[in-house]
């Protein structure tokens, strides 16, 4: 039986980024991310309703995080679904989570309002892996080396990486 285990959402996060390092110096941050969605009840009014998820980044793309990414700042993050169990007190426990393999930041740093303060870019950028790759208006990194292209995707090592196109995105 074939499977597919693919996640892609879009939110802000919840809380600042804070990164660790495990004993082998591979850094891991765990974000907390906000999903919005609007749907109409059996009444037919609109409601917001919001999903909070935990999406675990790891290498490269877990220090980038930390370096440009804030409580509110939005973000695009590809993974995969991965279920954590543990017992407590003689309880099983579990808990559904994202794994980050790919992470796109959205808009600007620090929010945008205001007199010269925030970094503004002319693009959206993506990151993953080692190194930095950028060009025109999107910058992605991965696997260590620097080039230019029009346009990238990032791809967590397995190579032959897709790219979404924007006119893809459910949204």
């Amino acid at each position: 039986m074939a499977s597919f285990n693919r996640v892609i959402l879009v939110g802000n996060l919840t809380r600042d980024v804070d990164v660790k390092y495990l004993q082998s110096g591979t850094a891991v941050t765990e974000l907390g991310l906000a999903v919005n969605d609007r749907r109409k009840n059996q009444s037919g009014e609109w409601v917001d309703e919001t999903t909070f998820v935990d999406v675990t980044l790891w290498g490269r793309t877990a220090e980038v995080a930390g370096e440009y990414l804030s409580k509110g700042s939005s973000v695009l993050v590809e993974g995969r679904l991965k279920l954590d169990t543990w017992e407590t007190d003689g309880q099983k426990r579990s808990k559904l989570r994202v794994v980050g393999e790919k992470m796109q930041m959205l808009g600007a740093k620090g929010g945008g309002g205001g007199g010269g303060g925030s970094r503004q870019t002319s693009g959206d950028q993506s990151y993953q892996g080692g190194g930095q790759q950028g060009g025109g208006q999107q910058q992605s990194y991965q696997g260590g080396q620097q080039q230019n292209q029009p346009s990238s995707s990032y791809d967590n090592g397995g190579g032959g990486g897709s790219q979404i196109p924007e006119d893809d995105i459910p949204f």
